[in-house]
């Protein structure tokens, strides 16, 4: 067990180190702006939307280790997916870091590396923000996400 903490610990440290679709998408035509208060993370989410297929989708910003590479695992998780099929792997996602039951572990796949999550309730925050703000933008939700 310890050595899967160790490999999920990097996993996580390397998508802080160097997220994946850490920019903004020129052509996005749906985006969001997400803030945790508690611990400072701030980001921006940028979808481009077409056919109900999400063909491209970035963020900026910044935040803790734990947000960032959450961010960056969840644009490569949910790109080429469609809006419902996002909306989709958000709840379950979010079943998974608040420790609900009933989540689908085979379709979270390597976001799995977050699973420890919900034993550190400060965090859970952390990790779901992007998600949040993602969902707003999916929406075109207007007012800034917050996790307060």
């Amino acid at each position: 067990m310890a050595d899967l903490r160790e490999l999920y610990q990097e996993i996580i440290l390397d998508h802080n180190k160097s997220p994946r679709n850490f920019c903004k998408i020129d052509e996005s035509n749906r985006q969001a702006e997400g803030f945790n208060p508690l611990c400072g993370d701030h980001y921006s989410v940028f979808v481009k939307v077409v056919d109900d297929t999400i063909q491209e989708v970035s963020f900026e910003g910044s935040g803790c280790a734990i947000s960032k590479a959450a961010a960056s695992m969840m644009t490569s998780a949910v790109k080429g997916k469609s809006t419902t099929e996002a909306e989709a792997a958000f709840e379950n996602y979010r079943k998974m870091i608040t420790g609900e039951k009933g989540y689908n572990k085979d379709a979270l796949g390597k976001l799995m590396v977050f699973s420890e999550v919900c034993n550190y309730p400060t965090r859970i925050k952390c990790a779901i923000l992007c998600w949040h703000t993602l969902h707003a933008a999916l929406n075109q939700l207007q007012e800034p996400v917050t996790t307060e």
